[in-house]
């Protein structure tokens, strides 16, 4: 694959917080209206090109498909920043979600990351199907490895 189109890719820069979502979350008070915002959320992940959509960046362990690329937070070398798409509205979301805890962290700090503590405070660990927790850890697997 050509490098040069690789360094081309937009990666996730979520346009809020951790706790910024967070506290939006808790002004939701039923869960429909929680999914309807992480659908929306997942709507303003930026667009991966097709050429990233193959069997090389496939998440695996997801219902879904979601294809994954890890890079650097803009120009530092020590944080972390990803791309990723899926067919699936929820998904997405959960992937903006999961920018707003991984991307511009220390990639040597990945792996201390309590994701479990995250879908608790976001009232989300009780409410996605056992299918979605095993891709979101799927996802997470993805990101903390090492290649």
């Amino acid at each position: 694959m050509n490098k040069n189109l690789i360094k081309d890719i937009e990666y996730i820069y979520p346009s809020i917080s951790f706790d910024d979502l967070v506290s939006n979350f808790n002004m939701l008070n039923d869960f429909e209206d929680r999914y309807s915002y992480i659908i929306e959320l997942g709507q303003k992940l930026p667009i991966l090109p097709d050429f990233i959509k193959t069997d090389q960046y496939k998440v695996e362990g997801c219902m879904s498909q979601v294809w994954m690329i890890k890079g650097n937070f803009k120009s530092f070398n020590d944080r972390f920043a990803f791309a990723a798409d899926s067919d699936s509205s929820i998904v997405k979301g959960l992937i903006f979600v999961l920018a707003t805890i991984y991307t511009g962290k220390k990639i040597t700090e990945l792996s201390d990351i309590n994701e479990v503590s995250h879908l608790e405070e976001l009232g989300l660990q009780d409410r996605l199907s056992v299918n979605r927790r095993n891709g979101f850890a799927a996802m997470i697997d993805k990101i903390r490895r090492k290649q």
